[in-house]
């Protein structure tokens, strides 16, 4: 066995002597409270009725994009769409990417510079890490809505500094005083970037956009989560997107995503604004999780009011045992093990959506409450 070969066998023996080895598995026939599929657009019948008549009326014809968005890739429906999703979200303008990662990552890796300072919660998402530690700038990590840790970390900033959050954390499901993190940037002449993922659909198109609308420096929406499609876009001025045009690399240097996949966000979103009776159902399903649980002390629910709800287990062992009893009563429950989140926070992460039926919630938190009462 080549040397290379033997250091990729030894680091995923490591993996599973861990207990936090990853394997793919294949598509689920459970019921579903792991998918971020918040309000059922990915599996509507309605929304692809949708895209089909958007696309036929449209002549949105070509099968790919035939290049990067610099060469051949570009078209008048995108630029259009960027428009449209801007105006919706009250930014200037809006760059789409061809996922959140690479958005984050074209952001993050092209705007700060060395010198400069990237300041982020501890729990930011994976892409924002990878994209500052492309840019050489300096990087200060403050506890997970730490006013204070921040305002520390503000003191020392060097260059210009940006400071990055999510609205809605994808691993615990909680949201940062946005308004007070807003302030300490002012304070300290730092420009704010907020990550909407997992806040459009239950908060609307987000809540940046419902308090604080263009106080922010820059915004990133992902199409992937409760809008079922694929994609995201990096939302600020005109001059930001000229900047991300000309020097982010996972923009530059990619084939542009069909232009059917355009048609698709684009409707998804008409479709969001139409779909009060599906907020309102998982914002009750929600209300209904959390009345049922029994919040154990030993292994505690964090507090959440979004779509996220999350029972932390302290180790592997346990959260991948608690999922599969759930896995095998029929729901599609997960474990989200270390080095994803630190060790001692092993959990079960529930994602509920407007679909779930009150019978399902109740079966999974009854038993979910016998499961750390007893085990």
């Amino acid at each position: 066995m080549r040397a290379a070969e033997l250091f990729i066998e030894k680091k995923l023996d490591e993996r599973r002597l861990a207990g936090n080895y990853r394997a793919l598995k294949p598509e689920s026939t459970l019921v579903d409270f792991c998918s971020n599929d918040y309000l059922g657009f990915a599996h509507s019948a309605v929304l692809k009725s949708k895209i089909d008549n958007e696309v036929k009326i449209s002549g949105l014809i070509s099968n790919g994009a035939t290049g990067s968005r610099l060469l051949s890739g570009n078209s008048n429906y995108t630029d259009e769409l960027e428009k449209y999703i801007a105006l919706v979200h009250k930014s200037e303008a809006g760059l789409i990417f061809n996922s959140g990662y690479d958005a984050n990552l074209g952001l993050f890796s092209s705007l700060p510079h060395r010198g400069d300072t990237i300041i982020t919660d501890e729990l930011i998402h994976a892409s924002i890490i990878d994209g500052a530690r492309l840019s050489y700038a300096n990087r200060y990590i403050f506890k997970h809505n730490d006013l204070q840790g921040l305002e520390d970390k503000l003191k020392q900033a060097k260059g210009n500094c940006y400071v990055a959050i999510e609205s809605v954390y994808s691993m615990d499901g909680d949201t940062p005083p946005i308004g007070e993190i807003l302030k300490l940037t002012h304070k300290y002449n730092a420009n704010l970037i907020v990550d909407e993922a997992h806040a459009v659909g239950l908060y609307g198109f987000g809540l940046i956009d419902e308090h604080l609308q263009n106080q922010v420096f820059a915004r990133i929406v992902t199409f992937g989560k409760a809008l079922g499609c694929h994609g995201a876009i990096v939302l600020g001025s005109n001059l930001l997107r000229e900047y991300l045009i000309n020097f982010a690399r996972p923009f530059i240097y990619t084939t542009a995503a069909p232009v059917h996949q355009m048609a698709a966000i684009k409707m998804a979103y008409q479709f969001l604004k139409q779909s009060l009776t599906e907020i309102e159902m998982l914002r009750n399903n929600i209300s209904l999780f959390k009345q049922k649980i029994k919040n154990n002390s030993t292994y505690p629910l964090i507090k959440s009011d979004s779509a996220i709800q999350c029972v932390v287990l302290k180790s592997n062992e346990k959260a991948k045992a608690v999922a599969t009893d759930l896995q095998n009563n029929g729901l599609d429950v997960r474990a989200i093990v270390s080095p994803t989140v630190p060790i001692g926070g092993e959990r079960i992460r529930i994602c509920l959506h407007s679909f779930n039926t009150a019978e399902e919630i109740i079966l999974l938190t009854n038993i979910i409450n016998e499961l750390i009462n007893v085990g």
